[in-house]
């Protein structure tokens, strides 16, 4: 049994592809270049940087087929661009798949583009070894336990030559302190501030690997080579704007930690490459 792709289109595939058609944006090793002013208009802020790269990886792969694979399918912002990557002749199956926490589970009962996705143990869903073009995980290491695992998870779904895309609330800030010590009634003002019409929020388990120093140790023990790395929100911006003092009471968290806890940001965005060995056996 393969994920189940929702992309919101009808349809299916084989191999690690048993998701629907569908078109999103993936990216490459280099850094690429000019942007599709398509996939800019529609991009929200914090998955721009994915859309840039996912644009930049089809465009090397012109005509091939591109599978993309959405974990965390309900907390991402959109599918890498689909509409862009269509327009640009990008031949795209999409495959979601997301944990089942309560909160997950009504999103997919009343959100339609999730209809299809596979809900269940992110550490035993079937996941096809070298199936996916491009692994996109949006704020997920965050809200589940065994992070590490289900990340070593999709690293091995991912094939050589790969990206992995990650969004994570970084533990180490005054923003993932608060997001852990916050009453429920404050946390979903917050979320609802940044992100209007998504689902959440959910719980918050922060793991160690749900942190910069946690994906950069991860990286590095795992040969993947970070791209490029973006902050948001606190001091950095790009996020929408949160409840007043909310940026206040990061600073005053960041002062009484004695800079441990920074508020320069408050999530960080990751591009990583899956590093392609041309002298590997595939078994």
């Amino acid at each position: 049994m393969f994920v189940t792709s929702v992309s919101g289109v009808p349809g299916g595939g084989t191999a690690g592809h048993d998701v629907a058609r569908g078109q999103g944006r993936h990216a490459q090793a280099r850094q690429p270049k000019a942007r599709n002013p398509a996939v800019q208009a529609q991009d929200a802020p914090e998955t721009a940087l994915f859309s840039r790269w996912a644009l930049g990886y089809a465009g090397e792969r012109f005509g091939q087929p591109v599978a993309v694979l959405l974990a965390g399918a309900v907390t991402a912002a959109g599918d890498l661009g689909a509409a862009g990557l269509r327009a640009a002749g990008a031949d795209l199956t999409v495959g979601l798949v997301d944990d089942d926490q309560p909160v997950t589970q009504a999103a997919q009962g009343s959100l339609p583009r999730l209809a299809r996705c596979v809900l269940g143990d992110l550490r035993t869903v079937p996941l096809p070894q070298r199936s996916f073009d491009i692994v996109q995980a949006t704020l997920l290491l965050e809200r589940i336990e065994h992070a590490e695992l289900v990340l070593d998870r999709l690293v091995g779904a991912l094939k050589p030559g790969g990206l992995l895309c990650l969004q994570i609330r970084d533990r180490d800030c005054a923003a993932g302190f608060l997001d852990r010590v916050l009453p429920g009634w404050t946390r979903r003002m917050i979320w609802r501030r940044h992100r209007p019409g998504r689902p959440g929020p959910h719980p918050a388990v922060y793991e160690r690997v749900a942190s910069a120093r946690g994906v950069q140790s991860y990286a590095l023990m795992r040969g993947l080579v970070i791209a490029e790395q973006q902050p948001l929100g606190g001091l950095a911006g790009g996020l929408r704007p949160a409840p007043r003092g909310y940026l206040a009471a990061q600073k005053a968290v960041a002062a009484l930690s004695r800079g441990r806890l920074t508020a320069a940001h408050e999530e960080l965005l990751y591009v990583m490459r899956k590093p392609e060995n041309r002298f590997a056996r595939i078994l």
